[in-house]
């Protein structure tokens, strides 16, 4: 059984970067992915639809012969995470949450800024993290249409995706925020960017590491963990194939099979 693979799912490509601190924390792990690029953004549907998505997902990695399940989508978590733990009480289930008790901690200035979806943003889970962690600090949030489709379309460094950036920036920035959270899988991959437009004295916080240690830890306690080669991931997409398969590289720098996932 510590031999059998991982799945990992995220409504696109974005869940590649918690897919990426995965391989880097545990790379004799094999990797199942599956970006539902058909469907998104998340962000703009409902959340029924999006748990059907999620169960659908937990599904086909069940009959994958997947050992956990990670949910490397905010969105998707907060929507689903509750039902296919009470679903699936026997597996180990990793969700995703803005770091919000971290950059808490980290701030200096008092003032903690958070780049993410809509959808993200007006979740009650989202407003619980604010609740319990960041009572003593001031939250400046910003969403951020359109950053999502941009990096779905492999774009890192466009003039356009720079202004759109700058525009969802230098409000926070404006605000007195020291500290940012990266409230979105996809946001990661523009961290090369976002460095060249805030003071080096910034912190940019995500948590894919986060996610890949409590990955970790689950499967310790369960005895799952793999040991032996390091191992190569296994790649579906519900959007266009070969569009996935060019992105992959400029994300990931790595190439993979990647199959049509028709779920």
């Amino acid at each position: 059984m510590s031999e059998a693979p991982i799945g990992v799912f995220d409504s696109g490509v974005g869940g590649l970067s918690v897919l990426a601190e995965i391989q880097q924390r545990l790379p004799h792990e094999s990797l199942l992915y599956v970006g539902d690029c058909g469907h998104i953004p998340y962000g703009e549907k409902t959340p029924a639809f999006i748990r059907q998505r999620c169960s659908l997902m937990a599904r086909f990695f069940r009959e994958q012969g997947a050992k956990a399940l990670v949910l490397a989508c905010n969105t998707a978590t907060v929507a689903g995470v509750a039902d296919l733990r009470r679903d699936y009480p026997d597996w180990p289930i990793v969700g995703m949450e803005p770091a919000v008790k971290p950059a808490a901690a980290a701030t200096r200035s008092g003032v903690v800024g958070v780049l993410a979806t809509t959808g993200t943003l007006q979740s009650a889970k989202f407003a619980a993290l604010l609740d319990r962690f960041a009572t003593d600090v001031k939250v400046v949030t910003q969403p951020c249409p359109g950053l999502v489709e941009m990096i779905e379309n492999g774009d890192l460094r466009s003039n356009a995706l720079r202004q759109l950036l700058h525009g969802y920036v230098e409000p926070l920035l404006a605000a007195g925020c020291d500290t940012i959270i990266l409230g979105c899988t996809h946001y990661p991959f523009l961290k090369p960017l976002l460095l060249q437009m805030v003071p080096a004295s910034t912190s940019l916080i995500d948590t894919g590491a986060a996610v890949a240690r409590q990955l970790q830890r689950l499967l310790d306690e369960s005895g799952l963990r793999a040991r032996g080669a390091s191992r190569e991931a296994l790649f579906w997409t519900s959007g266009d194939v070969s569009h996935f398969a060019r992105t992959l590289p400029l994300l990931l720098q790595q190439t993979g099979s990647v199959q049509r996932f028709e779920y």
